[in-house]
């Protein structure tokens, strides 16, 4: 299909998917409002109708709880085709929410919305500011309390990548006796080869049911939840994302959020340091509970990069890897090591290819100086797009597409790379 047509089936995709100020993932699969495929979609929005990004922002941050979290999911309408749903989740928000958040890109989102058309765009940039200080807040006090620098996440499906072989040991100590039986939605619209085992799905539940249990206190949560990981990913997007949110506070003048915001970076950028592995090669995720390092990369090891600040000495072994991961596949990025004997090139984070996850890993790349790998990667998006369509993944071994058809994001990101937003160098 040729790209002008392509333009046009993305848009079309976002209108179709949208329900009326917000906008799904894809139809069935998740037929409700996920948190950064939200962000991801504005960004889409952004290239053919401004006003339509900034509501979708709007709906988002709508769903802020109180201390300032900003859930993973909001149950905007009922619909039984998804598991866990509301009940399962047991918060008592008005539209009914999950318990937990999801990387926290809409900072950068907004930003690069601000910037697009500054007067235009300044009111909704104001209010967004607001509710975007007080999620990042909420990071740095409910999820870091110890103030080490990095914030933590209780349940894999924070990360955004929820079968990452990163969480298989942190998983194992999860207890699943008191995990009854239940019905699984996601493998009646997706083969199940694509998606999680059912022996992550019952830790998903336990760490679900230990939230509710909790009545989600971010307090019981930190002493006790038994998955409490630093996310190399979580950490890498709301680093840049704080970058983003202090340029965005200093750009409308207010002060003192630019303050908080740059604090909190300096805090993050020490705290991202100790994510570095020289046994793995690159950035990994911690297990806060244990100490203990994952011993494998994922492509989260190049958001580093996306965040900026990376010392030259690991920009210097990581490009090289990035480039080893290149030669080993036809497409790139795989969300995990090709190298590795765990790679699997369509189940899910074990290795399929992403283009939100190609936009940030291309962004970093192109502001670190590496503008031909950055271009390589945007090459290679398209081309799996132009190849398969609009699907959730793709196999970086052969292209084809799997999960969900018809995504949002995947929509959304081929617009924002055939007609990009300005980029907005890091603060």
């Amino acid at each position: 299909m040729e790209d002008t047509k392509l333009d046009l089936r993305a848009k079309e995709i976002l209108r179709t998917n949208d329900r009326g100020g917000y906008t799904v993932p894809t139809a069935g699969l998740y037929p409700y409002q996920w948190n950064w495929d939200s962000a991801f979609v504005a960004l889409g929005f952004a290239a053919f109708d401004i006003d339509r990004a900034w509501t979708e922002v709007g709906s988002l941050l709508a769903g802020q709880w109180p201390d300032g979290m900003v859930p993973h999911i909001i149950f905007q309408r009922v619909d039984d085709s998804y598991f866990p749903g509301p009940d399962q989740w047991g918060t008592t928000t008005s539209p009914p929410t999950s318990g937990i958040t999801q990387p926290p890109v809409a900072a950068t989102i907004v930003r690069r919305l601000h910037d697009l058309e500054p007067a235009k765009g300044r009111r909704r940039a104001e209010a967004a500011l607001v509710a975007l200080d007080r999620w990042h807040e909420w990071f740095a006090t409910a999820r870091d309390p110890a103030g080490r620098g990095l914030v933590a996440i209780i349940h894999p499906w924070e990360s955004g990548r929820d079968n990452l072989p990163d969480w298989d040991r942190p998983l194992s100590f999860v207890d699943t006796s008191k995990v009854g039986a239940y019905e699984r939605r996601d493998t009646q619209h997706v083969a199940a080869d694509q998606r999680p085992h059912q022996h992550e799905y019952d830790r998903y539940l336990a760490l679900v049911a230990f939230g509710r249990d909790n009545h989600w206190d971010p307090a019981a949560i930190a002493a006790g939840s038994p998955f409490w990981v630093a996310d190399v990913g979580v950490n890498a997007i709301l680093l840049r994302a704080e970058r983003d949110l202090a340029a965005l506070a200093g750009a409308l003048g207010d002060s003192d959020i630019a303050d908080r915001a740059t604090r909190r970076a300096e805090r993050l950028q020490d705290g991202l340091a100790s994510l570095w592995s020289d046994a793995a090669g690159g950035y990994v995720s911690l297990d806060l509970r244990r100490e203990e390092h994952a011993t494998t990369l994922s492509a989260g090891a190049f958001l580093p990069l996306y965040a900026g600040g990376v010392p030259a000495d690991r920009a210097e072994r990581l490009i090289p890897t990035l480039r080893h991961w290149l030669d080993a596949v036809r497409y790139g990025v795989p969300s995990f090591d090709p190298t590795d004997p765990q790679f699997d090139p369509i189940r899910y984070w074990r290795g399929p290819i992403w283009a939100v996850v190609n936009w940030m890993i291309a962004e970093g790349l192109a502001g670190a100086g590496h503008a031909d790998l950055a271009d390589r990667i945007r090459v290679d998006t398209r081309a799996l797009i132009r190849q398969s369509g609009f699907y959730e993944s793709f196999s970086p071994i052969d292209g084809r597409g799997c999960g969900g058809k018809d995504f949002s994001w995947t929509a959304a990101i081929w617009l924002a790379m055939t007609a990009p937003a300005p980029v907005a160098a890091v603060a």
